[in-house]
């Protein structure tokens, strides 16, 4: 079923991507494999496990590409991330991915059992999560009245719990930078793990942030320094928490809502209802009969103080999970920072098109202008 371990892929890495310098790059990727410890599918075995990537074995779509649900000989039910050679995923992010992924051990992060590397196949292997994305729940009528009020607060303090490990427990210090409801899978229990580590970098030491010229992720999740100046850190991170925090609370996407003849995103609408002091007029109305006022309350206090504008007047995830776990006081939100959809028209981002996901959501590829 499975021949050999990624160490030994080098040359078929080589052969793929066509570069010419064969020794320097040899070295390069021997370096960037160092340590890794995967195991490698043959892509017959993927092929028949997925039926020959059948359309209606398709799972996902995400911006590098399609996810199909298959099953190996054995009976074990896989989910099979195929990177399109469009979407903009080259080696280093395929790479990337493997690394972290691989290292990464806790119950709130999906499973990385494996990938597969043949002609112009990049393949990764995951557990599959039967009962696929968060937001195929929380954005659906029908499907989020399936989940009550305790459930998607055991959701949100999963999310929690994966992401105080990327930031803090984990070996290295890993900034997500893609961080959203599509991005969260649930298992058969309906507990929460954080997938999707393309973008994702790691630090080691005491090094908490970085700077990008070339800006990934998805609009309406990103924090302004970030989309804006191309700068990183686990505060970027918060935000896309506090982003998604409020969408689980409401039900809603942070896009374009009418409110009092005005247009504002799900995070402009939010502030002006905390100083009106309406803030239970945001949460889902399927959660009615099941919420619990005060955890609600301090969930979307907790979501304001995640998506401010600066990124030192953020909580990291570690006060993040002691103000949703207690009933210790906390401070008063200061004003979000959040975007009108007219950014993208005014503003000097250069978009790519071709990298809209299943959801609508736009990835925002490149950074200019500075």
């Amino acid at each position: 079923m499975r021949q050999g371990r990624f160490h030994g892929t080098i040359e078929c890495l080589i052969a793929l991507f066509g570069i010419p310098d064969k020794s320097k790059t040899k070295e390069s990727i021997e370096r960037q494999l160092e340590d890794v410890d995967v195991p490698l599918f043959n892509l017959l075995t993927i092929t028949i496990a997925t039926n020959n990537f059948l359309l209606k074995n398709k799972i996902g779509q995400g911006g590098f590409g399609p996810v199909y649900k298959g099953k190996l000989e054995g009976g074990q039910e896989i989910a099979v991330k195929r990177l399109s050679s469009r979407s903009g995923q080259g080696l280093t992010e395929f790479i990337t991915e493997v690394k972290l992924i691989a290292k990464l051990q806790h119950r709130n992060l999906v499973k990385l059992l494996g990938c597969c590397i043949k002609g112009k196949e990049k393949l990764l292997v995951y557990e599959y999560m039967v009962n696929g994305s968060l937001d195929s729940f929380i954005f659906d009528k029908i499907k989020s009245k399936l989940l009550d009020w305790p459930q998607r607060f055991h959701i949100i303090l999963g999310i929690v719990r994966g992401l105080l490990y990327l930031h803090q427990d984990s070996r290295l210090r890993i900034i997500h930078r893609d961080l959203k409801a599509s991005n969260i899978l649930l298992d058969e229990k309906l507990n929460p793990k954080i997938s999707d580590f393309g973008l994702a970098r790691a630090f080691g030491g005491d090094q908490t942030e970085g700077n990008t010229d070339r800006v990934v992720g998805t609009y309406g999740y990103m924090a302004p320094e970030y989309a804006v100046d191309g700068q990183f850190s686990i505060k970027s991170d918060v935000f896309s928490f506090g982003i998604l925090l409020l969408e689980i609370v409401c039900g809603n996407k942070n896009k374009a809502l009418c409110h009092e003849n005005q247009t504002l995103n799900l995070v402009g609408h939010a502030w002006t209802l905390w100083k009106e002091q309406n803030a239970l007029q945001l949460f889902d109305s399927s959660i009615k009969d099941s919420c619990v006022i005060s955890e609600v309350l301090r969930c979307i206090h907790v979501s304001l103080l995640c998506v401010q504008q600066y990124p030192e007047d953020r909580p990291t995830m570690t006060s993040v999970i002691q103000m949703l776990g207690s009933e210790m006081d906390m401070v008063e939100p200061k004003e979000p920072g959040f975007f009108p959809r007219r950014i993208l028209k005014e503003g000097n981002l250069c978009t790519n098109l071709n990298q809209v996901t299943s959801n609508d959501e736009l990835s925002i590829t490149s950074l200019s202008g500075r």
